[in-house]
C-alpha cells in the first residue's frame, strides 16, 4: 500500500518536471520509460519542500546519530544543503554539511572539499539524487576516505530504481552495500512509482512499458 507521504513525494516530483515519462537514455545506457532529473528543481519553494522530504527520511533512519552530511558534486550539493537546513528547522538537528569540487582549488584556502572538514572517527551520511549503476558512489567514497578516517554507513536518495548493477541478479544498491557497507535509503522506489501510476488509472500504456523495463533490468 502506497503511503500518503510517498504519494505526495511522487506528485511533487511530477509537478516539478523532475519525474518524467517517455523514453530516456540513462547513464548506464539503458532506454528507460521514466527518468528522474533533480536538476529540474529550480525554485526556492521546491528546494525547501525537497529538503523536508530528505530530512524526514534522515530523521526516521538515523535520528541524530551522524556527524555530517556530504553532497557529491554537482547535484548532491543543493540536496545536502536543503536537507541540512530542513533538519535544523523541522527537528532541531543542527549538523554540518560539506561537498566536493570537481576541480581542486589551488588558491585561497585550497583543497577539494567545501564546508565542513571531515575528522578521523566521523560518521558521514551521503545525500544523492538517484542510483542507477552505482558509478557515482564508487567515485564519492574514495573522496571521503582520502579526507579522513571516516565511516559511511548510510546514503539517502530520492528514488531507488532497483536496477541491476555490474553483476547479474544484484541491484546497484545491493552492490553498494556489499562493496562499501553502505545502506541506501530511498524516499520512494520504482515499485512505488509503478503502484502510483496503477492507482491513477490513466497510465495503461506507460504501465506496460514500465513492466517490460522492470522485468528486463530490475531486481524486485
Amino acid at each position: 500500500m502506497l503511503s500518503a507521504a510517498k504519494k505526495e513525494f511522487i506528485e511533487f516530483m511530477m509537478s516539478a518536471d523532475v519525474l518524467r515519462f517517455g523514453e530516456f537514455k540513462t547513464k548506464s545506457g539503458r532506454l528507460s520509460p521514466y527518468f528522474v532529473n533533480t536538476g529540474n528543481y529550480r525554485t526556492g519553494k521546491q528546494i525547501d519542500t525537497l529538503g523536508k522530504f530528505y530530512a524526514q527520511c534522515i530523521k526516521e533512519t538515523c535520528g541524530e546519530n551522524f556527524t555530517a552530511m556530504f553532497g557529491p558534486a554537482y547535484k548532491g550539493i543543493p540536496l545536502a544543503t536543503a536537507a541540512a537546513g530542513a533538519l535544523a528547522r523541522e527537528y532541531g538537528i543542527n549538523k554540518p554539511y560539506f561537498f566536493n569540487r570537481k576541480e581542486a582549488k589551488d588558491h585561497g584556502e585550497g583543497g577539494s572539499l567545501v564546508g565542513y572538514q571531515p575528522q578521523d572517527g566521523d560518521k558521514i551520511i551521503i545525500i544523492e539524487d538517484v542510483i542507477t549503476a552505482g558509478t557515482a558512489v564508487r567515485e564519492t567514497v574514495p573522496v571521503l576516505m582520502n579526507a579522513a578516517k571516516v565511516t559511511v554507513n548510510d546514503m539517502f536518495i530520492s528514488v531507488n530504481r532497483c536496477e541491476v548493477g555490474q553483476n547479474a541478479g544484484k541491484t546497484a544498491v545491493m552492490e553498494v552495500k556489499e562493496e562499501f557497507g553502505i545502506d541506501v535509503h530511498a524516499i520512494v522506489t520504482v515499485k512505488d512509482i509503478r503502484e502510483y501510476l496503477a492507482g491513477e488509472g490513466n497510465y495503461s500504456e506507460m504501465l506496460q512499458k514500465m513492466d517490460a523495463y522492470m522485468e528486463q533490468y530490475c531486481v524486485l
